[in-house]
């Protein structure tokens, strides 16, 4: 079989995989996430970096404890709306497939993020463990300014993922952006296996 059909035929599968089932979600029972890694992805002069992150232990067992840390600093005030562009990409058979944006998952441009973290976190409401406890925002507009997390423990509960997010090997990448300007950009890549 010629190398360019193969190729055809086993992305046509991956869509197929992906999209077949955009509706169906599975309770996860048990997962773990390994290989976590992420980097810095916008250009030298972008406001708003990531510094640090650090997550343990890897495997990461969902549910399951996890203890992280974090930093990272932004030289402007983050507010709304504040673009954010995903580009989610799983692994298969040596490629890497784009997936598309199904049910908000997936490769999805959200237009506020702020509107986002309202509807998890109803304005007004306090910010949750151990956000509250360090005095960090999780509601914009986010100051200029540098953040940290020290190290804390959290409880990662059962989760519904789509069906075909729940094994795999993935790189996400995320575009935070105001008015037509970058303002950061994150990469991620993680390995999914869950019961």
């Amino acid at each position: 079989m010629d190398k360019r059909v193969a190729v055809t035929v086993l992305v046509a599968a991956a869509l197929a995989q992906v999209s077949c089932g955009s509706f169906g979600w599975k309770k996860v029972r048990s997962a773990q996430v390994s290989g976590f890694d992420w980097k810095n992805c916008g250009p030298p002069d972008v406001p708003a970096v990531l510094k640090t992150l650090t997550m343990s232990p890897d495997p990461i067992p969902i549910p399951g404890d996890l203890t992280a840390s974090a930093s990272g600093s932004t030289a402007v005030e983050l507010s709304a709306p504040l673009s954010l562009n995903v580009t989610l990409e799983k692994e298969v058979a040596g490629f890497w497939v784009k997936v598309p944006c199904l049910d908000e998952v997936g490769s999805c441009h959200y237009q506020d993020a702020c509107d986002i973290l309202s509807q998890l976190i109803p304005p007004g409401q306090d910010c949750p463990e151990p956000l509250h406890t360090y005095g960090l925002p999780c509601h914009c507009p986010f100051k200029a300014g540098s953040y940290t997390l020290p190290q804390s423990d959290f409880y990662l509960p059962n989760v519904d993922l789509p069906y075909w997010l729940t094994n795999g090997d993935y790189r996400i990448q995320g575009v935070l952006g105001s008015q037509g300007k970058e303002l950061g950009c994150l990469k991620i890549t993680l390995s999914i296996h869950s019961d």
